[in-house]
């Protein structure tokens, strides 16, 4: 069952402070953005609600692998899978369900992520393996290292949500978004939109970090991006519902 969670609309500042320590450039400069109200899902999309939409007779644009992914089961988040195939899993539900379906852009999703919060992650300053999946064996400011799972995890397993209700957001697997990938936030739009590059830039953004990456990368406001054909065992996505 794909539950949404309604994340309301309002106004955030994108991107890393120059207070937050270690950063990278393509997280600058930071800006505000505005962002309208829209559903998205609770967590990462599970191997199970991957399968349910897989299994169509029909395809939109491609074929869709019916089991991708190559670690957990059916609550752990789906996994290998490419931008295309998640542009087509968001084309086929909204095709079933006569809602409309897609990927976050990465205004969107930094905005859903923060929840109001302005900290490196939504649950405050720091990270500890206590609260995400992320690879703790080498040290984010002052916090002690921790276990280190080095695999997937049911989605939810940590059981801690930020104000909007969303889980998963620091690490377990990196979340595909619309956009294409840019160095930086030069002439980024303000409205909460996609920010695609020319047709010749086929890299896409992903949000959020994973199980392989330590804690510097799962914060709020890092980034990273892949080739949209491309994928690997710690890369997934979670969707969104306009309204």
């Amino acid at each position: 069952m794909l539950e949404m969670v309604v994340i309301p609309g309002g106004e955030f500042l994108m991107g890393s402070s120059e207070s937050e320590g270690k950063q990278y450039t393509n997280e600058r400069p930071q800006h505000s953005v505005t962002v309208k109200p829209f559903l998205m899902s609770k967590t990462p999309i599970t191997q199970a609600q991957w399968r349910e939409i897989a299994c169509l007779k029909y395809e939109v644009h491609q074929k869709l692998k019916l089991r991708p992914s190559n670690l957990g089961g059916k609550k752990h988040p789906v996994t290998n899978v490419s931008w295309y195939d998640a542009i087509e899993f968001c084309d086929r539900l909204s095709q079933k369900t006569g809602h409309e379906y897609r990927l976050p852009s990465e205004a969107e999703w930094e905005y859903a992520c923060r929840a109001g919060t302005t900290t490196p992650f939504h649950f405050g300053e720091t990270i500890t393996s206590n609260l995400a999946n992320y690879d703790p064996s080498r040290p984010y400011t002052s916090v002690p290292k921790g276990i280190y799972l080095k695999k997937t995890t049911p989605v939810g397993d940590f059981k801690i949500a930020n104000k909007f209700g969303l889980f998963d957001l620091h690490g377990n697997v990196w979340e595909w978004c619309l956009d294409s990938w840019h160095e930086s936030y030069e002439n980024a739009p303000t409205n909460g939109d996609k920010w695609l590059g020319n047709s010749e830039n086929l890299t896409r953004v992903m949000r959020g970090g994973s199980y392989l990456n330590d804690r510097f990368m799962c914060r709020s406001s890092s980034r990273f991006y892949k080739k949209a054909n491309e994928t690997c065992q710690h890369v997934g996505f979670r969707i969104i519902c306009t309204l």
